[in-house]
């Protein structure tokens, strides 16, 4: 199939799936779609599996794997989905809670590495440092997730503030530890600047996480100052969208962060633009244009998500694997945010609501399922596969739909952070 037939399919699919949700189900749209897609898919499994002539299965192996799900999210969709993410968060809310941000999304992603990955290798056998690969896999709340998941919770501002940017900056930090740990545990890590050891390691850390940051803070700022000269709606969303698509891509070729980039550069387009870059109009065009790219994205990555079981080759010990490997990413979600936020109770005051919402609320999503199809080929590589899917299915049926309740019973105090 051509891109073109691929792209109308999956359209066809969010916006099908999207309405049986809608009339049937009833669950959070993103939510919803990716139960419909997994259900699907699980039942021509079983259809499959009971009249085998046919061949059901193997024929939508085929279709799904022409989809390079790894490829279109880490070299297309994420750019545009973190751009639209950051767009939407005040950095003036992020500045007030950025100490908190920062712990999480440093520390906290190494605190979880390390937990899951020990903890992987100890219940797999699987040597450490491919296990400690998985752990960051995993650890990454997903961004696209999260935000769905604050829009239904109602959750009050100053969490949503913590959520929604460590969800961002997170994103970015694991995945260049991601190929960081690739590089030291895959000599032949092919596209992943695989490194020589822990001085090259650290070299490509630096390189991608402040050469992703300073890229989207300088095209960003160009970008602005071209806007402030304009006047026209259409045109200025055209400059955004530019900015998106081609500082993703110049990251990609520059070997900084990607992700990183598109972070930075949304947040600075979305805090300068209503202060002189943007007038009224142009601001409400350029909102409504990535809530619209950001809920079409949103649909079809819960899809594609359904459809990845294909990819998942499943078995007892698969299972029985991925469920422990649930139980170990909910431990090290614990560690990542209650760690961060005691080494700062002694300067500020926290609500108890705060750590088991985070915690709950920090979803996987399709960068973790990405990032286990992009790894080399290699006898650990279904296994990891299949915990990371698990992982993700769980965290975002299970945890998306109860987070809100959870929220309800302790987070719906009249200040839940107390400030000092």
């Amino acid at each position: 199939m051509s891109l073109l037939q691929i792209t109308s399919l999956l359209i066809v699919l969010a916006g099908a799936f999207g309405a049986i949700n809608y009339l049937y189900l009833r669950l959070p749209a993103a939510i919803g779609i990716m139960v419909v897609a997994l259900t699907a898919s699980l039942v021509v499994m079983g259809l499959d599996a009971v009249l085998p002539r046919f061949g059901i299965d193997d024929q939508l192996r085929l279709l799904i794997s022409e989809i390079d799900f790894s490829e279109a999210l880490l070299e297309g969709m994420l750019g545009l989905l973190l751009f639209a993410g950051a767009l939407h968060v005040k950095l003036e809310d992020l500045r007030a809670e950025w100490k908190v941000v920062a712990l999480m999304a440093t520390i906290g992603v190494g605190l979880s590495t390390v937990i899951i990955g020990v903890g992987f290798s100890w219940i797999t056998g699987m040597p450490l440092l491919v296990a400690l690969v998985f752990g960051v896999i995993v650890t990454p709340t997903d961004p696209v997730a999260v935000m769905g998941v604050l829009r239904a919770a109602d959750l009050q501002k100053s969490l949503e503030t913590k959520i929604a940017g460590e969800s961002l900056f997170n994103d970015g930090v694991g995945y260049v530890v991601f190929l960081v740990l690739v590089g030291l545990a895959f000599s032949h890590g092919g596209d992943h600047h695989s490194g020589g050891g822990l001085s090259d390691a650290a070299r490509l850390f630096a390189q991608e996480a402040f050469g992703g940051a300073v890229l989207g803070a300088l095209l960003g700022w160009l970008t602005f100052r071209v806007m402030r000269r304009i006047d026209d709606p259409s045109l200025e969303v055209l400059l955004t969208l530019g900015l998106a698509f081609g500082g993703y891509e110049l990251a990609i070729w520059l070997h900084v962060s990607a992700p990183i980039m598109a972070v930075v550069a949304g947040l600075l387009i979305g805090h300068t633009g209503p202060k002189g870059g943007m007038s009224e109009a142009t601001r409400a065009h350029v909102d409504s244009f990535w809530t619209l790219i950001d809920e079409i994205l949103n649909a079809v990555l819960f899809l594609l998500i359904g459809f990845e079981v294909f990819a998942v080759a499943f078995s007892g010990d698969v299972l029985m694997t991925g469920a422990a490997a649930i139980a170990l990413a909910l431990l090290a979600r614990l560690a990542a945010v209650a760690i961060p936020i005691y080494a700062l109770s002694p300067f500020r005051a926290f609500s108890p609501g705060v750590i088991p919402i985070m915690t709950w609320g920090g979803l996987k999503g399709g960068i973790s399922v990405a990032l286990a199809l992009s790894l080399p080929d290699s006898e650990w590589k279904p296994l990891i596969l299949g915990a990371t899917y698990m992982i993700v299915v769980f965290s975002i049926i299970v945890q998306g739909l109860t987070v809100a309740r959870l929220a309800t019973r302790v987070g719906r105090e009249p200040e839940l952070e107390l400030e000092p």
